[in-house]
Parts: C-alpha cells; sequence; structure tokens
C-alpha cells in the first residue's frame, strides 16, 4: 500500500518526531510524495526542529503542516494533550505553494497560486493548511472560481492551536510560517471527499422569493420569519429543543435538482430575525430563486450524517479535518469522526486534525464550512478502495 501514517503521544517533540517519522519510514521507505504534519499546541515551539527532522529524514517531494488543538491519528483523536501526527503517500505529483494575503485598495489580493494553464495537467484537487487569522480563505476559493474559472475541489482546514494572531504553526517543507496557508495541487491520484455537516433537514424546501444579501425577507410567498414561526408550531418537543438551541438553514447548490438529500444543502447558521420586517438573517449571501431547507444539529444527526456518508464512500487512506466543536464536546466522548473514518476504510492510513474551519466541496463547489468532518479519500491506482462493512 503506498500510504502510511503514525501517531505519537511522547510530550518530548524530539522523541515524537523520531517515533513517527520511524514507523512511516518502515511502512512506506523515503521519498514519498508526499507528506502531511499535524501536532498539538505543545509542540508550536519545536516546529522548525520537528519540519526539519521530517523533510531530512524521510524526504517528501512536498511537505505541509499545521498546528491544532487536538491531533488525528487512525481512529484516535487526541484533544488538548501532546501529540504528533504524520501521514505520506505516493501520491503522483504534488505540487508545494506558500499562499498570502495582502490588501489592495478596498479588496484583498492571494499571493502564490500559480496561473491556471501552469497547474499539472492530472491536477485533481488542492490540499489548503491556512492560519484563520491571516488568510481569507473564502477569497482564495472565490478567486479559484470567478477569476481562474477552476472547479479544482478545495480540501483541508484552518489551524486551530491559537486563539489569537501569530499563535499558529504552518510548515512548507522545512520553512515554518505563523500567517498565510501552505498547499499542495495533488495529481495522479483518485480523490474523493465526504463532507458531512452533520444536519438534518425540518419541514420543508422552500423558494426564496425576496431576499437581500444575507436576508431573506419571504419565502414561499410569505415573510420568512412566518415561515420560521409556522416550522416551529408543528415540531415535537425534541426537534423544538433542538431548535432553541440552534437553527439552521441549508441552500441547495445544485438547483437542476428535483429531489434534494444528504449533501445537497450547503448548511449556515441562521443568525437572527427582525420582527418589524418579518425578515430572517443567516450566515451566507441568499439570492431569490434559491431553495433552502431549515435544519437542526446534534449529536445523533452528526453521528448519523457521517456513518451514512462513509458507508457511500472508501478509499486507501484518508486526511480527516473535523471541527474543534465537535469531538467530545459534541459527542461526548473522544475519537468520535476518527473512529467512524477509520472504521470504513478498515484500518487504512488516517491522520488530521481540529479545524477553526473546514473546506471541502458540496455539490460541486467548494466552500469554508464551521461544525464540519471534512473526509479527503486516496485510492491506489487499480487498488480495493476499501469501503465500510
Amino acid at each position: 500500500m503506498p500510504f502510511a501514517a503514525a501517531l505519537s503521544q511522547h510530550p518530548l517533540a524530539t522523541h515524537a518526531v523520531g517515533e513517527v517519522t520511524g514507523e512511516v519510514l518502515e511502512r512506506l521507505g523515503p521519498g514519498p510524495d508526499l507528506a502531511v504534519l499535524f501536532a498539538s499546541a505543545d509542540h508550536v515551539g519545536a516546529m522548525e526542529d520537528i519540519a526539519g527532522a521530517v523533510q531530512s529524514l524521510l524526504a517528501p517531494r512536498a511537505l505541509i503542516g499545521a498546528t491544532a488543538g487536538s491531533v488525528v491519528g487512525g481512529g484516535r483523536e487526541v484533544e488538548d494533550q501532546p501529540a504528533l501526527s504524520l501521514w505520506a503517500g505516493h501520491v503522483g505529483s504534488a505540487t508545494p505553494l506558500r499562499l498570502s494575503a495582502a490588501r489592495q485598495g478596498d479588496g484583498v489580493v492571494i499571493a502564490g497560486f500559480p496561473p491556471a494553464d501552469a497547474l499539472p495537467a492530472d491536477a485533481a484537487a488542492l490540499l489548503v493548511l491556512a492560519d484563520p487569522f491571516s488568510f481569507p480563505v473564502e477569497v482564495l476559493l472565490a478567486g479559484l472560481r470567478d477569476q481562474l474559472g477552476l472547479e479544482l475541489p478545495v480540501v483541508g482546514g484552518l489551524a486551530s492551536a491559537a486563539r489569537g494572531p501569530g499563535g499558529n504553526r504552518l510548515v512548507l517543507g522545512s520553512e515554518v510560517v505563523a500567517d498565510g496557508a501552505v498547499a499542495v495541487v495533488l495529481g495522479g491520484v483518485e480523490v474523493s471527499t465526504v463532507v458531512s455537516q452533520g444536519c438534518r433537514p425540518v419541514g420543508d424546501p422552500m423558494t426564496v422569493t425576496a431576499s437581500d444579501r444575507h436576508v431573506i425577507h419571504e419565502l414561499a410567498g410569505r415573510p420568512a420569519l412566518d415561515r420560521v414561526e409556522e416550522l416551529v408550531q408543528s415540531l415535537g418537543p425534541a426537534d423544538l429543543t433542538l431548535v432553541q438551541q440552534g437553527l439552521h438553514v441549508g441552500r441547495v447548490i445544485d438547483e437542476h435538482k428535483i429531489d434534494f438529500a444528504r449533501g445537497d444543502f450547503l448548511i449556515r447558521n441562521v443568525l437572527g430575525a427582525d420582527r418589524q420586517a418579518r425578515a430572517v438573517a443567516v450566515g451566507d449571501e441568499i439570492d431569490v430563486g434559491d431553495t433552502v431547507q431549515f435544519q437542526v444539529r446534534d449529536a445523533d444527526s452528526a453521528d448519523e450524517d457521517l456513518r451514512a456518508l462513509m458507508a457511500g464512500g472508501g478509499g486507501d487512506a484518508a486526511l480527516l479535518f473535523t471541527c474543534n466543536g465537535r469531538g467530545s464536546h459534541l459527542f461526548g466522548a473522544p475519537d468520535h469522526d476518527a473512529g467512524i473514518v477509520s472504521d470504513a476504510l478498515g484500518g487504512a492510513p488516517v491522520a488530521g486534525m481540529s479545524c477553526a474551519g473546514e473546506l471541502g466541496p458540496v455539490g460541486g463547489r467548494s466552500f469554508l464550512h464551521g461544525f464540519t468532518a471534512s473526509v479527503v479519500l486516496f485510492a491506489e491506482p487499480g487498488g480495493s478502495r476499501a469501503g465500510a462493512g
């Protein structure tokens, strides 16, 4: 198998990097096309030494990494404790990029991404690890789509080891930085994605008949807040409790579909309501003609959603980017998302991190998500593509 992953919980960085690098070398050998490194906040101060050692010993063609609040290795999610996770694989082509953002006039310009015609012919996905305080990922996503005309799937997540600017670390080869983003254009390998937003719908889909950017004024010809109140009155006690904890809205991405199912909605929060205007504000720009459906989220819904999606996917290795609001905070026990992914792949190499925002495609377009488990699945050409049992 051309993939390997290893996890160390040793509190000393020198021991931890020796353990994970040694295990990956034993299983895979030196010189993989891609290596991805995830480190807990405890290792922030040692990241230069860690990255240098991995680059020197493993000698990957491309190495990227990030620091996080929780680190994933196999079926484990190590939360708020020392941990180092290393994933590596022979993926064909892996083109590393250092991305930065700078203000230009009233906008933001992303530097470091090559022209579309300079990308590898077999480009399959863009893997991005970014600092949430200094890099506007949504500007990158819009630029790829609107300026370069690329529908390349963008996957990855935002570093989560710090609560303020300058506290995260990103790795690109032996270089370690505290801002911007690092990325790899992946080619020559079969890549698929699972984006589990952890919600389930309540009520019926409705067409937006009046809106102004983030504010929905009318749904199916009626004031939006009237529709919300009608929904609340129709719910049973359990769903009513979930609505009181937080109501969400799902926007259909592909309006050409007739029936909508799991994975067709981009989930965003309902931010508030204007009782006088009878309007509802949401965390997304909603256009007239969009189809939306209200959603609720809890541990059971998130569990069922991820299990169902992983049952329909498979691969020989995976990278997991899960929201830092999930884990034991949501499920009451650790290892939930990592355990499901690892079990679904029959124990294949898995690594990842908790994120301050997750990247992945929904309905054929890539978005920045919250409260999501985004899984990147890699398949060996002609391999078994192990699936859930």
